[in-house]
């Protein structure tokens, strides 16, 4: 949609970072459209002891980069990534980056908080769970770290230190917040019940509400976007939450995403009646056939009736598909683009089947021999 969003993952461990007394500073080059050379002179001026990055696949070569700039400006800074494609593949990450030092596997706000505190007590960091390091010639791992079973415990992203004012959205002021972790259904090709864990945790209603807040009152946000993966996973939550919208006089638009089989009238009218006009649905593809290849574990006529029901609400709605999985025929890909035309959608957005590290299409590419680069 031509929309940048501020980096929550960022914001959530340096508000962790700053309750513990460390001095922070976020930059975010995309927002701000650093180069690298601006980006030297931002790190050198602060010279920070410990430089932190955060990458997908797709981004994680630019991350690099970042990480050999700010081993060039102080060879003795500290350098660590988090983010999905390191915590999948943390042992190649290091080796392919001889400039970095420590990556930080899955949820990583209680990692970061103790790796700053052994590295500011200047112990070994080998008691830190949930890292993978160099120590002389070898690649080392500790073991993962628990899940973080209250969200509430963990402070508010520190927007404070976001360029709040270069987020917008069709003219209005942009925030994303993200509501819950952790996904029940295993479809091949995501990794978010790898990533956060298959036991959905919510943040509290009235968590949800002070965020909200302060994204509206002390910025001026007018446009949300929450991020969970299902936002309507629990139906009630997803209510109360639409409801406090409502109550609290929050006078905000927003969007959000749902499965198709997590949706009823009842909700979507919630939603809407809160501010929303978007849902955006992962629908995946026009193929029973290859709906349960992926592990969908929905129907064609169950993305059907979540498009009206949602239409009904007076929802718009924006249709994901995937097209061009493994062994999938060309009259699958033809069903797919079928569906698309046929629903009501607002948008309908395609992306070629990807296999990225920490899902099963991953394995699959990996043991099938069909990935053709890194």
């Amino acid at each position: 949609m031509g929309v940048t969003g501020p980096p929550l993952g960022l914001a959530y461990l340096a508000a962790v970072a700053r309750d513990e007394g460390h001095d922070v500073r976020i930059i975010d080059g995309i927002a701000e459209r650093l180069s690298l050379a601006d980006l030297e002179k931002r790190i050198a001026s602060y010279d920070p002891e410990v430089v932190g990055v955060t990458a997908t696949t797709a981004t994680i070569y630019d991350a690099y980069r970042v990480v050999r700039l700010a081993k060039r400006i102080n060879p003795n800074v500290v350098t660590v990534i988090g983010g999905p494609h390191a915590t999948f593949l943390p042992r190649q990450t290091l080796e392919e980056c001889p400039h970095l030092d420590v990556v930080v596997r899955g949820e990583g706000e209680e990692t970061f908080r103790e790796l700053l505190d052994v590295l500011e007590k200047g112990g070994g960091i080998e008691e830190v769970r949930g890292i993978t390091y160099r120590e002389g010639d070898r690649v080392k791992s500790t073991p993962p770290r628990p899940l973080i079973k209250n969200l509430d415990e963990l402070p508010p992203p520190a927007f404070d230190l976001l360029p709040m004012e270069l987020y917008n959205f069709e003219g209005r002021r942009f925030g994303t917040l993200i509501t819950s972790r952790g996904c029940p259904f295993r479809c091949i090709f995501c990794s978010s019940s790898k990533l956060f864990g298959r036991r959905w945790r919510a943040y509290s209603v009235d968590r949800v509400i002070e965020e909200v807040k302060i994204l509206h009152e002390e910025y001026g946000v007018r446009e949300v976007e929450f991020l969970d993966d299902t936002f309507t996973l629990n139906r009630r939550r997803a209510q109360q939450i639409a409801r406090a919208l409502v109550s609290e006089g929050l006078d905000i638009s927003w969007a959000a995403s749902s499965r198709v089989d997590t949706l009823d009238y009842e909700t979507a009218s919630a939603m809407r009646r809160a501010g929303a006009h978007t849902l955006y649905l992962g629908i995946e593809s026009g193929s029973e056939e290859t709906l349960k290849f992926i592990r969908k574990g929905v129907t064609v006529a169950e993305s059907e009736a979540a498009v009206k029901c949602a239409k009904k609400a007076g929802l718009g709605v924006l249709g994901s598909f995937v097209i061009g999985f493994p062994y999938e025929r060309e009259v699958d890909m033809l069903k797919t683009i079928a569906l698309a035309m046929r629903l009501n959608l607002d948008y309908a957005q395609f992306t070629v089947a990807t296999p990225f590290p920490g899902t099963e299409l991953w394995e699959i590419a990996v043991s099938k021999g069909l990935l053709l680069s890194k």
